[in-house]
């Protein structure tokens, strides 16, 4: 009786070593709707800074892209789940918003027409309204 009440203890004790914590990761920078919807045709890339933080990859080669990469992987979770948008600057100005964001008008062309010039290479009226929905 003794060494089946010190086998049931040794057991318990033990049970809690053989658990393994794994952690939460996080990388990249958090992006929230709201952070989106701040954004606007025009603004200066310090003014984007602000408002999304400092970009997580800026492209050597491409100056004008600033791309914000977001990943989670919760404890309890073999698959993570990542966001990605991409923030483009023509002159010096932004230009476009594209990537993982949600479309406030309904329309559906909203984003890919956001990311295109018109005709001459600057954004037409209609594209740079557009561009406040992403």
């Amino acid at each position: 009786m003794r060494h089946m009440f010190f086998a049931a203890i040794l057991a318990f004790l033990l049970s809690g070593c053989l658990s393994v914590y794994k952690l939460e990761v996080q990388q990249g920078n958090v992006i929230t709707q709201e952070m989106i919807d701040k954004l606007r045709p025009g603004m200066t890339p310090s003014q984007v800074r602000f408002v999304m933080g400092t970009p997580l990859i800026t492209d050597p080669f491409h100056p004008n892209r600033w791309d914000y990469y977001y990943y989670l992987r919760r404890s309890n979770e073999t698959a993570g789940e990542s966001q990605r948008v991409t923030v483009v600057f023509k002159n010096d100005l932004l230009f476009a918003v594209q990537g993982d964001t949600r479309i406030k008008s309904g329309d559906p062309a909203t984003m890919e027409s956001a990311a295109k010039p018109a005709a001459g290479g600057t954004p037409a009226k209609s594209d740079v309204s557009r561009l406040r929905a992403l």
